[in-house]
């Protein structure tokens, strides 16, 4: 419970709420979310993941003998949404299709709503059956997660009948049009309130039944996974009543992922900040922001204070960055060519809290550290407390480098504002 809290604590200051995201979770691509859906028994829009257009055109021909489906979605791989309103998902009439579409998303830069103005690169397509197939009745598309309600501390499945939009439009719309079910983590979720969900969406017959049937395996690989998001938009009725997902976004809770050896082995780190990558090689805990403060911390309730404290100061923080108990000099040095990466970073703030590690020991690595690169040219303050502060305040001062030494909280803000100014 205490990290939902820390989650809460910060969720007013947006560059927190996405440091603590991208920290605590792990994304999966459509295909692979859908793979493990499947394999709790959820129905799901089937699909072949292919790398190059000619492996896609042989995708699309499996699917045709297998499925019986004459047309193919050709949907971009990567993690973000929004994907169809940047041209990453179309649809194919014919295998040349197949190929012209597959090659041309394979490879470009895909601007969303969700991604930055440069855009992830695309380096694979699932090429998926058509599932709006003519029939006795009407497709309908409906919107449905499942998440963690930090407000209750209990799980939350949130529907709506308006599947296939943005669900923010539809709660600032029409917020009428959105339901929840919370669930008692003790009692699962219960066949009536399965039932009450798809009662709510409008299902009678065959389709009610599915419906039924599909939240409760849908609940149940969220549970079963250690997952911290599934979210299924659209969920589809066919024409024929079978309910199917026919997208999905999968995030895992990272800190569960040792339970779950096989799902840990579906990281793509292609589709990640490559700094924070070799961060974690490091062994260093880093989230690059668009700030212009760079942070040096060792934990995570510290590091968020800092970045409180940044902005408090007119600032904002450039990243998120916890060196862990071991400040050494390589472990410095590390950290500061990895802020200094970042054009942006005017000033960097280290702010060390001595207990286990002394701070006349991280004062030395910083020193140390600095005086090996040798081409720091931005300003640098120090703020260390704890074991041995007064020591490492005296060798900060006269270490004859362009360090600024702080002991307070405040005194570390006024200085960061001064170099900002």
């Amino acid at each position: 419970m205490r990290i939902f809290a820390q989650r809460n604590k910060f969720e007013r200051f947006p560059c927190l709420k996405e440091t603590i995201n991208r920290i605590f979770i792990m994304n999966l691509h459509e295909y692979q979310g859908k793979e493990l859906l499947s394999s709790f028994g959820v129905r799901i829009q089937r699909g072949i993941v292919a790398q190059t257009a000619d492996e896609a055109v042989a995708a699309a021909k499996k699917l045709t003998e297998d499925t019986g489906t004459g047309w193919h979605v050709i949907k971009a791989q990567v993690h973000a949404g929004g994907r169809g309103k940047g041209g990453g998902v179309k649809l194919a009439k014919s295998l040349d299709e197949v190929k012209d579409i597959a090659g041309s998303i394979i490879g470009m830069d895909l601007v969303t709503p969700q991604t930055s103005a440069e855009g992830k690169r695309v380096h694979q397509v699932l090429v998926a059956e058509d599932v709006y197939y003519p029939g006795d009745n009407e497709p309908n598309e409906y919107y449905m997660s499942v998440l963690l309600n930090r407000a209750t501390g209990k799980n939350m499945i949130v529907y709506s009948t308006e599947g296939g939009m943005d669900i923010e439009t539809v709660a600032e719309e029409t917020p009428h049009l959105i339901h929840n079910e919370e669930v008692d983590a003790t009692l699962g979720l219960l066949g009536f309130q399965a039932r009450r969900i798809a009662f709510n969406l409008g299902l009678s017959g065959a389709a009610f039944k599915e419906m039924t049937k599909f939240v409760s395996a849908l609940y149940r690989a969220y549970v079963e996974s250690d997952a911290s998001l599934f979210e299924i938009n659209p969920v589809l009725k066919t024409s024929d009543d079978k309910i199917m997902a026919v997208d999905a976004k999968v995030t895992l809770d990272a800190n569960a992922l040792y339970r779950h050896k096989d799902l840990a082995a579906l990281r793509d780190i292609r589709e990640e900040n490559q700094i924070e990558v070799e961060a974690g090689e490091h062994g260093l805990n880093y989230v690059d922001l668009d700030g212009n403060v760079g942070c040096m911390v060792n934990g995570a309730g510290l590091a968020m204070a800092t970045m409180d404290l940044i902005k408090q100061a007119g600032g904002e923080p450039a990243n998120f960055l916890d060196v862990g108990g071991t400040a050494d000099a390589a472990r410095v040095e590390i950290a500061f060519e990895l802020i200094l990466r970042d054009p942006a970073v005017k000033a960097i703030l280290i702010n060390i809290f001595g207990g286990i590690v002394r701070c006349d020991r991280v004062a030395q690595g910083v020193i140390d550290a600095y005086k090996n690169m040798g081409n720091i040219t931005v300003p640098i303050i120090v703020r260390l407390q704890g074991t041995n502060a007064d020591i490492a305040k005296k060798l900060i001062d006269d270490s004859g480098l362009d360090v600024m030494s702080a002991t307070e909280f405040q005194e570390a803000a006024d200085k960061v504002q001064m170099v900002l100014a």
